[in-house]
């Protein structure tokens, strides 16, 4: 064998990085990504147990750039309802005095008789376009674009008409965008065991899951089966990222999973969740990464994970404990640009934003004495909404 010249051996000296170096790098990219580098040495496979590397993943999770986060034409929505002596359900879009209050007659719109519907958002905005639906009957689904102030409703599936009326056993689970097809799609469940009928007492079908598509306008049914479905409300439990719905669900009200519905494809994908406390767990999207949220009450705190690899249990990691905090969290509500985390405090009900970053809490004053439960991240658009059926 030949022996290696002089420049071959500095070469091979200046081979090494160092782990100062190697840290940098490694903490610019996505946790599947250091999840999968962990096995390359010893002291990589400790990454987010080394407190210099998590502080340099954390400032880089939070500040790289995310487009719909930096553009001048998002801001905020939110969900504000009016005092139940006010027979109306507002959304302010914006923040302060730059608000702009949509008075939609919300009753009339959702064909509901009874004064003040309770009316949620369902997953995120996307594209300008948000999804409305009436807690009570979630058959009840309709468009909206607020900044255009274009609405369009969501025809009944023809299920509603096909089982016995009871509305409660419908399920909502998610609404996103196919990129693929350019098609808005909504997600439903029925659950045929919750329905009773005396010509099913012995025969009851199969519950069964449904999509809506925006393109064809109409329902259809999805050939699965042995899915995790919420069993709560979607509020706080259902996100859309990249073209993905994700939602807390379970089969036995044991075991939990993050179930993830890729909207293009139409195919399920799980991720067993270990411990899970209801009331407590809120699943959010963190400047681009899929985040679960866990409060504790005890402690007056809360810790963020992120998942990094959709159907791989071990690649949830948890990046931020936060607390313990000098006052009680009564639920959280959003998480937003740059690591900021919406909250209402317990006392007071008002809304408050925790920056990551920073560890500063503000208070988000907006007019009025209207609750606000829901906020969501917004990109004004003027895209029509019924330009897309049959585009």
């Amino acid at each position: 064998m030949a022996t290696p010249t002089t420049n071959e051996k500095k070469v091979s000296r200046n081979d090494y990085i160092c782990d100062d170096i190697a840290f940098s790098i490694l903490s610019k990219l996505p946790v599947k990504s250091v999840k999968r580098f962990s096995c390359a040495s010893k002291s990589w496979s400790l990454l987010f147990e080394n407190l210099n590397f998590l502080n340099k993943f954390r400032n880089n999770l939070v500040s790289k750039p995310i487009p719909l986060y930096d553009d001048d034409d998002a801001c905020l929505l939110f969900k504000q309802i009016a005092p139940q002596t006010t027979p109306e359900t507002k959304l302010s879009l914006g923040l302060g005095e730059e608000a702009i209050i949509l008075n939609l007659d919300l009753p009339s719109i959702f064909n509901v008789n009874y004064a003040n519907p309770d009316i949620d958002i369902l997953g995120s905005a996307i594209n300008g376009i948000i999804c409305l639906y009436d807690y009570d009957d979630h058959t009840n689904v309709i468009l909206c674009n607020p900044y255009t102030q274009e609405i369009k409703f969501v025809p009944y599936t023809p299920t509603k008409f096909q089982l016995p009326d009871d509305t409660g056993a419908f399920f909502l689970h998610g609404f996103g965008y196919d990129h693929v097809h350019d098609d808005f799609k909504v997600i439903m469940y029925v659950d045929c065991d919750l329905l009773y009928n005396e010509y099913w007492e012995d025969d009851t079908p199969d519950s069964f899951w449904e999509v809506y598509s925006l393109k064809s306008n109409a329902w259809r049914r999805l050939n699965v089966d042995n899915i995790p479905v919420l069993n709560d409300t979607p509020v706080g439990l259902e996100v859309y990222l990249d073209g993905i719905c994700h939602w807390l669900g379970t089969k036995d009200e044991e075991t939990y999973h993050v179930v993830s519905f890729n909207l293009s494809n139409e195919v399920f994908f799980t991720t067993p969740i270990d411990e899970y406390v209801p009331y407590c767990f809120k699943l959010a999207v963190l400047n681009g990464s899929l985040a679960m949220i866990t409060m504790n009450d005890k402690t007056m705190s809360f810790s963020i994970s992120i998942l990094g690899e959709i159907g791989v249990k071990e690649s949830r990691t948890t990046i931020f404990n936060v607390g313990p905090l000098s006052f009680s969290i009564k639920h959280i509500i959003a998480a937003g640009k740059k690591g900021n985390i919406y909250f209402s405090k317990e006392r007071s009900g008002k809304i408050a934003c925790f920056d990551l970053t920073s560890g500063m809490i503000e208070e988000i004053g907006l007019e009025g004495t209207s609750y606000i439960d829901q906020v969501v991240f917004y990109k004004k658009s003027p895209n029509r909404i019924e330009e897309l059926i049959n585009n």
